[in-house]
């Protein structure tokens, strides 16, 4: 009997989703389990795998479409089965196509190879035509975390990525304020006009509404502090000169806030109207960059997590989020969120807050520039962090002792070990 698919709710605030791919053809037989799609939804692109077995015997949105969720889909059922019936309604023109489809003697199926199970102790042939060197393990790992072994540099033998490459890999998205990547546009001859539109992601238009929503309803406002970072230079050159540890300045941001949080509570918060939330969690969001948008992947507990766990917890979620591996879950339940542009440059900006959060922190770059200690003129590190804040849950003072904490924490990044 053909089953009726229709489109999923991927993500508890989609309304709608599009059919980036479609991994499946009309006529190809299915088992449970199988990538039917990637599903665009307001968060991310994601792959959707059937719950049932047969052929596919029609597909009702095709790449590209917009559909409502709960629009059929797709109709798995027996090879050459009627489902005119499940077709009412539907265009003729696709129906005569679908029927044609699975007409077919001998649809077209894609070969799949043998599945090979590695052994992690054995090392990796090696192999021309610009295979990618690198041990089973490191494989295992990095397909664990969503990396592409292709953006790692390998440090084993002739270059080949072992355990240490792929988890001390940062990706370059990691941490980023996201900046989509601008279709190409061929600019006219002098002299002429001309206007392209380029269709807007599910992605670009949720964070359309959610920055939106929050930008012209919750009364931002702005404190910024610069933070001497020459400590915290020596500190992380320390820690990183230990075997496979590898400890980035966002990694300490992101520890010195959720100690801050802890003696804070009142920044920790999310307004509801007629109540104020107070988390007694801390769960920190990290701005990733991808190329449709802004994912915001969260670190569950980020207090109870070392410096080491948050570096490794960022690049294994930053990771998922460039090869579109991350799951809602990994995305929901943000308590203060954190975005850093410093990579870039960029000494001092303000961010939008990430409601239902009650503050952003805008991390700026680590500049070189003469200071005074002591009297005296000399050169020193400095950073320039923003924190943004809801007025409706976080006064001034409490915005301002918030960063007088987490300067403390930052400048003396021994606080942070114990």
């Amino acid at each position: 009997m053909a089953i009726v698919v229709n489109m999923p709710r991927l993500s508890d605030t989609m309304e709608e989703g599009v059919v980036a791919k479609w991994l499946i053809n009309i006529g190809d037989s299915i088992e449970e389990g199988d990538i039917l799609a990637e599903i665009e939804t307001d968060k991310a692109t994601m792959e959707f795998e059937s719950f049932n077995e047969g052929t596919l015997l029609y597909i009702g949105v095709q790449e590209g479409e917009t559909a409502p969720v709960d629009t059929l889909l797709a109709i798995i059922g027996n090879k050459g089965e009627d489902i005119s019936e499940l077709l009412k309604g539907k265009p003729e023109p696709v129906a005569e196509s679908v029927k044609e489809d699975i007409k077919k003697e001998t649809p077209p199926t894609e070969s799949k190879a043998p599945e090979v199970t590695e052994t992690i102790t054995e090392p990796v042939a090696a192999t021309s035509g610009g295979r990618i060197f690198a041990s089973p393990l490191a494989k295992k790992i990095a397909k664990d975390k969503g990396i592409n072994l292709a953006d790692i540099k390998g440090s084993g033998e002739n270059s080949r990525i072992i355990k240490k490459d792929v988890e001390n890999y940062t990706p370059i998205a990691a941490t980023q304020e996201a900046t989509s990547q601008a279709p190409v546009i061929a600019f006219t001859p002098a002299g002429e006009e001309h206007i392209e539109e380029v269709k807007n992601s599910q992605m670009r238009k949720a964070i359309a509404k959610s920055l939106g929503n929050s930008k012209f309803s919750a009364p931002h406002y702005y404190l910024t502090i610069e933070v001497d970072m020459d400590t915290a230079m020596a500190s992380r050159k320390t820690i990183n000169a230990i075997p496979d540890t590898k400890v980035s300045f966002n990694d300490m941001v992101v520890k010195a806030c959720a100690m801050a949080l802890k003696k804070h509570p009142q920044v920790n918060t999310s307004w509801n109207e007629n109540t104020t939330r107070y988390n007694s969690h801390i769960h920190i969001g990290v701005a990733v960059a991808v190329e449709d948008g802004l994912l915001v992947p969260v670190l569950k507990f980020t207090d109870q997590m070392s410096l080491t766990q948050i570096g490794t917890n960022v690049r294994e979620l930053a990771g998922k989020a460039r090869n579109k591996k991350i799951t809602p879950d990994e995305m929901q339940g943000s308590t203060f969120t954190i975005s850093n542009l410093g990579m870039f440059g960029i000494q001092e900006f303000t961010s939008i807050i990430n409601q239902p959060n009650s503050a952003i922190l805008s991390v700026g770059a680590i500049v070189e520039k003469p200071v005074v200690k002591d009297g005296q003129i000399v050169v020193g590190n400095t950073m320039k962090v923003t924190l943004a804040c809801d007025h409706r849950t976080v006064d001034g003072a409490s915005g301002a002792q918030f960063l007088q904490t987490l300067r403390t924490f930052l400048e003396n990044p021994v606080t942070m070990l114990a």
